[in-house]
């Protein structure tokens, strides 16, 4: 079981990658980005989808440890208000 969260991992992964690799040979025509008042240079539409998920996946790689880390917080304040709350009823 151990081996199977990874497996499906790479999988996805590798899904993804043959995904974006057939829509980047099928939109191989040039775009321009424009962004307020910037615009970039004309690129083919595959790479700046490309470009897009991996910066997601880059994005996303660095982010999920913040989040774990945001999660521990709150459950530990959370154990240590609930604790305020119970009284044992044993001593009166």
């Amino acid at each position: 079981m151990k081996t199977f969260a990874p497996f499906l991992t790479s999988l996805v992964v590798a899904v993804w990658v043959i995904a974006i690799a057939i829509i980047s040979v099928q939109n191989a025509t040039p775009v321009s980005l424009k962004f307020l008042t910037f615009q970039s240079i004309q690129i083919p539409m595959g790479l700046v989808l490309a470009f897009s998920a991996v910066i997601g996946l880059i994005g996303m790689a660095l982010l999920q440890p913040l989040w774990g880390l945001a999660g521990i917080r709150q459950s530990n304040s959370r154990l240590e208000d609930d604790a305020e709350f119970f009284v044992d009823d044993e001593d009166f």
